[in-house]
């Protein structure tokens, strides 16, 4: 469904530009910024499996898992629409 490795634009709910997810790092800093702003439970869970992610397998798992919670709640942008 998404391409492994690559950057991506992620949204924050009611935040009209998006942030820039090139690797695990941002990944984390983003998903503790999304926690702060939703308090839902399914994403603690998510930052628990990006902090657990020490071998490139789990990194890209994890990456995997922030891209489906994030197209599940329409905060993947269009592409060409930033």
């Amino acid at each position: 469904m998404f391409a492994d490795n690559q950057p991506f634009d992620a949204c924050l709910p009611r935040i009209a530009k998006a942030v820039r997810i090139a690797g695990l790092h941002d990944a984390q800093v983003f998903t503790r910024r999304w926690i702060i702003r939703d308090k839902d439970p399914a994403l603690k869970a998510l930052m628990r499996c990006l902090d657990k992610a020490h071998s490139a397998e789990t990194s890209t798992r994890a990456l995997r898992d922030l891209k489906s919670a994030l197209a599940s709640r329409g905060l993947l942008p269009q592409a060409g629409a930033v």
